[in-house]
């Protein structure tokens, strides 16, 4: 029973099912339970999407009245004229992309085949089932709950092990072996997806807006993480007996700092250009462990040049990034008063 929860969902969908079925009713209407069904399919977890699917079901049920209305007036009112009718209504939905609606549609239809009657009557009262049940529907997926802050908490927690995990790598060719469980790569990996589908959905939220800053910084953050893990095998063939590794153990530890919302990748780019620089000014490799050793931190260096090219191509909202390291400084203060 732990799990057993009740979400903003569920309420709107019963709610909504209930108000449908209620003017349903108050209008007398035949089959007034229809309409709360109705309402039922029309609830989706986005705005957008509860507006498609709404579309989608009123077209179907359209296109469904009209098949019905000419196969049971031409075949009568039998079950091989409902075979008929599925054979003949379904594929056509599927061809004009309503294939959502087509359960609301047989409902529909099947109401005319139970009456065994086509009128005006008849035919207004099932349009009034379809627009009670679709509008309440729309109206109940008005109030969305904003996903921003949890968002912007994501973006946080993937700033931490990001930083985390620069700071692993340059403590390891700083100091040699250390006690890392690795934890923050896959802790960043589970982030990413999530707030990929938590931004899409945030996006799917707005009609007046394409609001997709979420969407493409958590897709910055998969390619820079993507770096990130190619690099990690040649990391670990360094050691702090390699000049080099210490001198790119300094730079790691000083993008780590850098890690945030805002576009530091300008002074990085200047700070790789100069590492690079120092190392090919060095003396040639003597040996074959030297030429392999040498040849690991030219490939760490050009994916380095990668991972902060993605970020500086990246256009951070000012707005969000003041947001971001308010709550970081508000949580490392915490921190602070806890300790």
């Amino acid at each position: 029973m732990s799990g057993w929860r009740i979400g903003y969902r569920t309420v709107k969908t019963s709610v909504g099912a209930a108000l449908s079925i209620f003017m349903a009713q108050l209008f007398q209407l035949d089959f007034y339970v229809s309409a709360g069904i109705i309402t039922v399919l029309c609830i989706s977890v986005t705005k957008k999407e509860s507006l498609r699917a709404s579309w989608e079901r009123l077209i179907a049920c359209l296109i469904g009245l009209m098949f019905a209305g000419f196969i049971y007036e031409l075949l009568g009112y039998h079950p091989l004229s409902v075979a008929i009718l599925f054979l003949l209504f379904i594929p056509t939905a599927v061809t004009i992309g309503v294939k959502r609606g087509v359960v609301t549609s047989v409902v529909i239809m099947l109401h005319l085949y139970t009456l065994e009657e086509i009128s005006v009557g008849i035919l207004l009262n099932e349009l009034f089932i379809i627009s009670i049940g679709i509008g309440v529907a729309l109206i109940m997926n008005v109030y969305m709950p904003s996903r921003e802050k949890d968002l912007t908490w994501k973006q946080v927690r993937l700033e931490d092990c990001f930083r985390k995990i620069w700071k692993e790598y340059a403590a390891y060719l700083q100091h040699g072996d250390i006690l890392w469980d690795g934890k923050e790569i896959a802790e960043a990996a589970a982030i990413i997806e999530k707030g990929k589908g938590m931004a899409l959905k945030n996006i799917e939220n707005h009609f007046l807006r394409n609001d997709d800053y979420f969407y493409h910084y958590f897709k910055m953050r998969e390619k820079q993480f993507d770096v990130i893990k190619r690099i990690l095998p040649f990391i670990s063939t360094l050691d702090r007996t390699v000049v080099q590794g210490e001198k790119m153990g300094r730079f790691l530890h000083e993008l780590s700092e850098g890690v945030s919302p805002g576009n530091t990748a300008g002074y990085f780019l200047a700070r790789l250009d100069d590492l690079k620089k120092e190392i090919q000014e060095m003396e040639l490799p003597q040996t074959r462990e030297e030429f392999e050793v040498r040849s690991s931190l030219f490939y760490i260096l050009h994916e380095l040049e990668a991972y902060l090219l993605t970020k500086k191509r990246f256009k951070p909202d000012p707005k969000r990034t003041r947001t971001v390291s308010g709550k970081r400084l508000n949580r490392d203060r915490q921190k602070r008063n806890n300790t």
